[in-house]
Formats: structure tokens, C-alpha cells, sequence
């Protein structure tokens, strides 16, 4: 069994062989948006952090090295230890030509270090300003002392200095890129961007401003871009600047990854983890009451996960939760396979209402309408008898938890003999369709099984991992 789902390997053959979101049409897409520019700019995927752009951008990569593009690929989470995105950079791109002394890399190189003492200062110069030293500060206050004509004759000559030194830069760069035999751009891929270091992402942008937009090189940022522009803000120490306005200047084009299809990816979290495993088991599958609860948990994770807009790496945890949880259930336990997709939703994602109903402070008569409300709707009506009874059992079991604690809470049906407590008017009940179903089937509840069964049960497989980071 797989505790978490690890990163795919790709096939070099056939990049998008693995791809179980039918991504591949949109990385055609961005090929050719790629090999129609060759002029250079920054193409910035956007999407949200765990929406597989990750996963999405490196399969893309094997597709353009497939297609005879170059392609360099850099981590930039992985690589903000390093204090120099000049150098970051600089080291991938000697990647391009490994093999034997390369002079142009190394007169790149030797540039690339003038600019790096004159000009790098200069554009982090806004970026430090709330870090400066007291003995710092010193030296502009003596400094303010010199005469006014020649420190404007050095910074014009500093500016001079740094102006040719950029131009240079970026001649030779476009240079050494050109070599070789290809005539297609080079795609210099940026990814993870919006995860590090706040000072390090916008000094990775600023230097690709100024120092890489060359013809020949294509940039693409894979960034969450709300993200990315939080970074910007705690950078600049302002919230009220306007993050998507400085982003702009450097994106030239925004793309973004259609959302897939919740059923596809759910299809496939539910064969990697290898749930058949507990469902096809030889003693559950003989046991008559058991039956369906593959397909119901395999339905209702679909409806539950695309009506909350769950994210595929929030959808990939709670299926991750859910496989592990179920190692502590034997052959027979009974498992109501939805109420155990909707508590492990709501530990991780309601936390406050999942604690609420382990601790009972919801009222009973309150539940329909307090929890159960926030269960998926039925859109099609082939689905309203699986919602509905999951809402059934749900109700009734967190009823014989609660009485539990409260004994002198009874229910009885109006047709019952001895205290008559009619439970539409007893309990909230929902409106329309909802409040059908509950009135007519109360008494079917009352002498199944099904009425006897404590929803502690589950709650406490469920919280079990409350101290297990599920990532």
C-alpha cells in the first residue's frame, strides 16, 4: 500500500503516457505558442499551489526536448539557498553546452561577475533598504558630507559603467545561447517560484528583467500568481502595493491549466492506492450488507470533491487519510463507506464541526440542518437515495452517540406506543425533497441496524491521525 502518492516518473518515449488528466492537448497548446516566438519573453503558467503544475511542466519539458527544443529546467524552491540568482542562473545555463571548454560561457561568465558588483546592488538597492546597519547608515551620512559635484561626477560615471556592463552581458548571452544547430528557441523553465524565499523569488524576476530578456530565450514561470505577489508585498513591507501590476511588467503571456475532471483523477487516486484491496477482500465481499460500498465510495467522493472545489492535492490527502484509516478496520467492521468520506472532510477541512460532533455539542435536534446541510446535493436523481440515506444513517448515528451522553434524549415515532414525540416537529428538519425522505423513512430506520450504530466508531478511526502530518 501507498501512504502518499510520489512524484511520477516520466516517460521519455511518451511524456504524458502517465498522465491521468488528459493534459497533454494543453501542453500542445504552449508548444505552440513557444516555436511561434522566437524573439524571447516570459510565459507564466498560472494556477493555484496543488493543481499538478509541477508534475504538468515537467512532462512538458520532456515534450519539447522530444520536439527538438532545448530546455533547461530549475527548481527554484530547491535553490534558494543561494544568495545569487545571477549565478543560479548562470550555472543552468552552462548546462546547455557540458561538454569541453566553452570561451563564450566563460566571457559570459566574466561579465556576468562585472554586473554582479556594480549593477546587482543597484536593483536590490529598494529590496534592503528596511535592513540597513547602523554603521551603514554611517557611512551615507558621511558620505552626504563630500562635495555634491564629485559624488554626481562618480555616479555618473557608476552609471556608465553599469549601463555597458548589462548591454555586454546581454550580447554575449545572446551569443552563447545561439550556438549550436538548432534554430529554436531555448525554454528556460522557472518552477516553484512563488514557494521560496520572498527576496529570492523577486531578485530571480528583477535579474531576468534586466539581465536575461535576449532573443532566443524563452522564460516560463510556473507560479501560483496570488502567491507569488504575497512574496512581493512582504518584500517591498507594504500590503497596499499593487502586487499584479509589478507582476506585470514581467509577464508577457498568462496561461492557465484548465481544472481536469475530479472523476478521472479520482479514479485514479482510488487504483494507486489500491482500495480494491480492502473492498474486494473475500470475507467483506460475502457479507450482504457490504455490498455496493465500492461503488458508493467511488460516487460520493466525486459529488462530495467537485461541489467543495477541492483542489487535486486536497483531494489526493483525504484519499491518502482514507486508505491509511482503513488498515484499522477489520473484514466485517462496518464502514459506511460516505459518512467516513465526509468525517475525514471535515477533520481536515471543517476541523471545528468535526471536533463539535466528537465532543457532542451539537444538539441533536439541531444535526440535519447544522451538518448534515453541508453535504453534497443531488443534482442528478440517481443520486438522491445515496445522499439522502448517507444523511439518514449520518443523523442516526451521531443520535445513539449523543444519547450516549444525554440519556434522557428519546426519540419516538408518532406511531410508537407509550410518549408520542412526533420527529418531523421534534428534530429541524430540512425543506422540500430532504424533509420527504426523513418523515417517510423513520420507522425503516428505527428497525434496521443500521438505527443501533454509534458514529464514535468511525469518528475515532478517523482521529487517529490527528497527530500524523498526511502532506
Amino acid at each position: 500500500m501507498q501512504i502518499r502518492h510520489k512524484e511520477l516518473v516520466i516517460n521519455t518515449q511518451n511524456p504524458f503516457a502517465t498522465c491521468k488528466l488528459n493534459r497533454k492537448k494543453y501542453a500542445d497548446v504552449l508548444t505552440s505558442i513557444v516555436g511561434s516566438y522566437a524573439d524571447g519573453f516570459v510565459l507564466a503558467i498560472n494556477n493555484e499551489w496543488g493543481t499538478g503544475k509541477s508534475t504538468f511542466v515537467k512532462m512538458w519539458d520532456q515534450q519539447l526536448k522530444n520536439e527538438g527544443f532545448r530546455t533547461l529546467f530549475f527548481n527554484a524552491w530547491e535553490n534558494d539557498f543561494e544568495t545569487n540568482p545571477l549565478a543560479a542562473i548562470l550555472g543552468e545555463l552552462k548546462k546547455l553546452f557540458p561538454k569541453g571548454e566553452n570561451k563564450k560561457f566563460k566571457k559570459l561568465v566574466k561579465t556576468g561577475a562585472s554586473i554582479a558588483k556594480n549593477a546587482v546592488p543597484a536593483l536590490v538597492k529598494g529590496l534592503s533598504a528596511p535592513y540597513i546597519k547602523i554603521d551603514e547608515l554611517g557611512k551615507v551620512v558621511e558620505g552626504a558630507s563630500k562635495g555634491v559635484l564629485d559624488v554626481l561626477e562618480k555616479d555618473v560615471e557608476e552609471y556608465a559603467k553599469k549601463q555597458k556592463g548589462i548591454i555586454d552581458f546581454r550580447r554575449e548571452l545572446e551569443e552563447y545561447v545561439s550556438q549550436g544547430e538548432s534554430d529554436k528557441p531555448l525554454v528556460f523553465i522557472i518552477d516553484e517560484l512563488d514557494r521560496c524565499r520572498p527576496n529570492f523569488a523577486v531578485e530571480v524576476l528583477e535579474q531576468m528583467k534586466h539581465f536575461f530578456s535576449v532573443p532566443g530565450i524563452i522564460f516560463v514561470l510556473s507560479i501560483d500568481k496570488e502567491q507569488l505577489g504575497n512574496a512581493v508585498k512582504g518584500v517591498y513591507g507594504s500590503e497596499h502595493i499593487n502586487a499584479a501590476e509589478y507582476l506585470r511588467r514581467f509577464i508577457d503571456i498568462e496561461y492557465s491549466i484548465p481544472s481536469p475532471s475530479v472523476s478521472d483523477f479520482c479514479k485514479y487516486l482510488y487504483d494507486y492506492y489500491d482500495f480494491s484491496f480492502f473492498f474486494h477482500n473475500q470475507m467483506r465481499v460475502n457479507i450482504p450488507e457490504f455490498r455496493g460500498e465500492e461503488e458508493f465510495f467511488k460516487l460520493y467522493s466525486e459529488l462530495l470533491f467537485s461541489e467543495k472545489k477541492l483542489t487535486l492535492r486536497q483531494i489526493e490527502k483525504i484519499y491518502s487519510h482514507a486508505r491509511i484509516g482503513l488498515t484499522f478496520f477489520k473484514s466485517n467492521y462496518y464502514l459506511f463507506p460516505t459518512v467516513y468520506v465526509y468525517l475525514i472532510f471535515l477533520f481536515h477541512y471543517k476541523p471545528t464541526l468535526f471536533d463539535q460532533i466528537k465532543e457532542r455539542k451539537i444538539p441533536v435536534e439541531n444535526f440535519l440542518i447544522d451538518v448534515c446541510s453541508g453535504m453534497p446535493n443531488p443534482f442528478k436523481k440517481e443520486h438522491y437515495n445515496l445522499l439522502n440515506n448517507t444523511k439518514g444513517i449520518l443523523w442516526f448515528s451521531y443520535y445513539n452517540y449523543y444519547r450516549a451522553e444525554y440519556p434522557e434524549f428519546i426519540l419516538y415515532d408518532e406511531d410508537n406506543e407509550g410518549i408520542k414525540v412526533n420527529f418531523k416537529n421534534y428534530v429541524q428538519l430540512p425543506q422540500g425533497e430532504d424533509r420527504v425522505f426523513f418523515e417517510r423513512r423513520f420507522n425503516r430506520y428505527i428497525m434496521s441496524e443500521y438505527y443501533s450504530f454509534s458514529i464514535d466508531f468511525l469518528l475515532d478511526r478517523v482521529a487517529l491521525l490527528k497527530s500524523v502530518d498526511i502532506a
